[in-house]
């Protein structure tokens, strides 16, 4: 199956990456390798093409080439195995994306890049989307052509870059344009109930099941099915997506006969799905098979010259289109140099809570704009290759996340909700980093009483 990748940095015609070894855990952690079409020896000899520092890897431990169907790998008598989703390998071809462990060393089999020889729209804006930037026109050619097609696509990008609303585009481009476009949200539904709000569940198949439920497939009948943050999918339940996506047959909870439905699959997520597949918790087989067509969205801070159109559109829908001549100067320069960590959608909410605030006399320079507090950047640090890289990119890591939230709360008075809000992140996610760097003793739940 070709697997289209698309990423915002590439134009129509740039070089193509080698595939690539990643080690993502181990002593070696962050070291990447280009494969070359003969392959690599991995080892800690030195006469080895990847030589590794992990003791627990043979001098001349495997082989690793690029083959047709992926990466050919060949274990050449190491003393603790060469192992694959937990079973000892001796010469075998993985797939793309699969992980391998070699000692106590964990590599990532990451594919070649494609180049795609399409130039950038004419257009700057898709469906719902604005974009004159490169980056944008180039995402836009590729969803123009992608929408006619039944091909699965997965967008990658941050939180508030637009997936969904580009999802909704290809919908309304295509073929299935007067099918229903139904949202899934892996991640909003709890564990227990999300088989059930997937594929539908029949009469008794669980307490308080009391009657027959279609799910989203059924729903989405004939149409396009949103699946949002498909990273936060269970493991357990990829599986059934896959065969779902293989077949077109879904078996309802606690029902025996499969039903087939006409949907065509749009994903999206935040995370680093392949680091997801290295580490187990995204199955690789599903992977490509929703990645027919993946799409990097570009994150705001990487197109700043879209600003002046976005905020005047986002001035013209909260009321004050008067305003729209008047964008540029410092104030502008001001949300240029802004990181914008929420993308379109915190820029969308700063704009409306500026207008929503401003006073009778305020004009575009005087909007009250409220953007997140940032960190000082952490301190410059000499590059002495006199330790391991990870190393020394972990204690500068902790350093940036002690300072950010020793500031954050602090701006927050103490309140951990409100820090939460202001970071934009999960109340029991900020305690656990609060904790790591030790900035906390007690439990949420002794904050809660305390509040």
């Amino acid at each position: 199956m070709l697997v289209t990748r698309v990423t915002n940095a590439v134009a129509a015609r740039s070089p193509v990456r080698a595939a690539q070894l990643r080690v993502v855990d181990g002593p070696d952690r962050g070291l990447e390798i280009d494969l070359p079409p003969v392959g690599v020896v991995i080892g800690t000899e030195r006469s080895c093409d990847v030589v590794l520092t992990d003791a627990f890897i043979s001098r001349r431990h495997c082989s690793i080439a690029p083959s047709p169907h992926g990466f050919a790998i060949t274990d050449l008598g190491s003393k603790n195995g060469t192992v694959i989703d937990g079973v000892a390998v001796g010469k075998v071809v993985a797939p793309p994306g699969a992980a391998l462990r070699i000692g106590k060393t964990l590599v990532q089999l990451m594919p070649a890049d494609e180049v795609l020889d399409i130039p950038p729209s004419e257009n700057d804006r898709f469906g719902g989307l604005y974009g004159g930037s490169q980056a944008m026109r180039q995402v836009f050619a590729v969803l123009e052509r992608a929408s006619k097609s039944a091909a699965p696509v997965l967008f990658l990008g941050e939180s508030g870059t637009g997936k969904e609303l580009m999802a909704r585009g290809v919908h309304d481009a295509s073929p299935r344009k007067d099918g229903p476009f139904v949202v899934f949200d892996c991640g909003a539904s709890t564990e227990t109930l999300i088989e059930s709000d997937l594929f539908g569940h029949t009469k008794g198949a669980f307490t308080g099941a009391t009657s027959d439920r279609q799910g989203a497939f059924a729903a989405a009948h004939g149409g396009t099915l949103f699946l949002d943050e498909i990273g936060d999918l269970p493991v357990a339940l990829q599986p059934k997506l896959l065969r779902m996506l293989e077949a077109g047959e879904v078996i309802a909870l606690g029902g025996r006969k499969s039903e087939r439905y006409d949907v065509r699959i749009v994903a999206a997520t935040h995370r680093d799905v392949f680091a997801e597949v290295a580490r187990g918790g995204f199955r690789g087989d599903l992977y490509y098979r929703l990645a027919v067509v993946e799409v990097h969205v570009p994150p705001l801070r990487q197109r700043p010259g879209d600003l002046p159109t976005l905020i005047t559109m986002f001035l013209e829908r909260a009321g004050r289109a008067d305003l729209a001549a008047q964008v540029g100067g410092p104030a502008l320069e001001r949300l240029q140099r802004y990181h914008w960590p929420g993308n379109v959608r915190e820029l969308r909410n700063v704009i409306t809570r500026a207008v929503a605030l401003a006073g009778p006399d305020d004009d575009f320079h005087s909007l009250p704009f409220v953007l997140r507090p940032t960190a000082a950047a952490p301190e410059a640090v000499t590059a002495r290759a006199d330790r391991p890289f990870h190393e020394a990119k972990d204690e500068i890591v902790a350093k940036f996340e002690r300072e950010y939230l020793t500031d954050l709360v602090q701006r927050a008075g103490g309140n951990l909700s409100q820090a939460a809000r202001i970071a934009g992140l999960e109340r029991k996610f900020l305690y656990k980093l609060l904790e790591r760097a030790g900035l906390r003793t007690k439990t949420p739940e002794e904050d809660d009483e305390k509040s």
